[in-house]
């Protein structure tokens, strides 16, 4: 369902005076504000603590969150579609597709500016990734969603709201790609990742940096982002596996996600991507047998790189052919390899859309 709020297109109120003449002169009418989509996916901003069972619970609408932000109405005509209301960990590939569409649907609108979408933050990150590898639309888009539920003294989803519509109005907003935007601070979808349970200052991009911030009178870019790609969307979501390296690994998990159906598998891995010797036979056997096998690194910052030669270092993962996620985290890798994997499982051709 999509319904506006604000600033209703109309004629205008006409101002009139009195002339000399007796005859009246109008004033012209008021121009349109512009407008902006809002999709409302759910998360803590959509959130209230529940009477019963005193923790925050999915509670309130796109609408409701819009019509708690009367100062949106001053700058924008503000369009509501509520997509879905539930925690940002039901979020995955069933849905995102969907959601991908459906934005495009919007923004095909010639008049509608650019869109907010209203998310979690527990997959706010991995969501803003697929839209900007899949959206076909070059108009803004910004996630945006809170640390805090709403029923806090100090809820921080009304300010993140207003903020996000603002970016979309700002000069240069459509160049930036799909960004994450909280606590004043803009992200690039491809480097942002979730880093504090609870701080409101949660998203940032490591060592890349932040592509700007929206401060009181404007909204500031610095930089953009100049690893960004689009990708056809999909007709399916393949079932892509993710699974860590952890001290004293046997590799049994690696063989049973093959055995038991995964299509391909993301290894969270160490350092610049290493792990042990029997994960290092594990993930041999299962690229052998046709299942494409992405080492990523568990580290913050860096890239995974095959640079050692001991057993189950890069370079020997490398040589029993597996795919290197560079400074993709292991997420990330897993979105890319959903996307990708439809159209080709050839390693090369994996290799060279992470190395763009």
């Amino acid at each position: 369902m999509t319904k506006a709020i604000g600033n209703l297109t109309g004629l205008g109120l006409m101002a009139a005076a009195t002339l000399g003449s007796g005859m009246a002169a109008a004033q012209p009418a008021k121009a349109p504000a512009p407008r902006i989509a809002v999709v409302a996916t759910g998360g803590t901003i959509a959130m209230k603590v529940d009477p019963v069972t005193h923790a925050p619970v999915p509670a309130l609408s796109g609408e409701d969150l819009v019509s708690a932000v009367p100062k949106l109405k001053d700058i924008a005509t503000i369009e509501v579609t509520e997509f879905s209301n539930v925690p940002s960990d039901y979020m995955g590939p069933d849905r995102w597709p969907a959601l991908s569409r459906r934005i495009d649907a919007i923004l095909a609108d010639p008049d509608v500016r650019g869109a907010i979408v209203l998310h979690g933050t527990d997959t706010l990150d991995q969501t803003a990734y697929f839209l900007d590898l899949t959206l076909t639309s070059r108009k803004p888009v910004v996630l945006v969603g809170a640390q805090r539920n709403a029923s806090d003294a100090d809820a921080d989803g009304p300010r993140n709201l207003l903020n996000a519509a603002r970016q979309i109005l700002a000069e240069g907003a459509a160049e930036m790609g799909v960004t994450v935007t909280l606590n004043h601070r803009i992200n690039a979808a491809r480097e942002v990742r979730k880093t504090h349970t609870s701080n409101v200052e949660t998203f940032n991009s490591g060592e890349a940096g932040i592509l700007g911030y929206v401060d009181e009178d404007r909204v500031v870019f610095s930089r953009k982002s100049l690893r960004r790609q689009t990708l056809p969307l999909p007709d399916r979501m393949p079932r892509v596996d993710l699974v860590a390296m952890y001290a004293g690994a046997d590799g049994s998990q690696v063989r049973h996600a093959a055995e038991s159906g995964a299509e391909a598998i993301v290894v969270e891995a160490y350092g610049w991507g290493n792990v042990n010797a029997e994960m290092h036979d594990a993930i041999a056997e299962v690229i052998a047998k046709g299942v494409p096998v992405i080492v990523a690194t568990r580290v913050h910052d860096g890239r995974a790189l095959p640079v050692y030669g001991f057993k189950g270092g890069g370079s020997t993962l490398r040589k029993a052919g597996a795919v290197f996620a560079g400074d993709l985290t292991p997420d990330k890798a897993r979105i890319l390899t959903l996307i990708a994997l439809p159209d080709s499982k050839d390693r090369a051709a994996l290799q060279a859309l992470f190395d763009r």
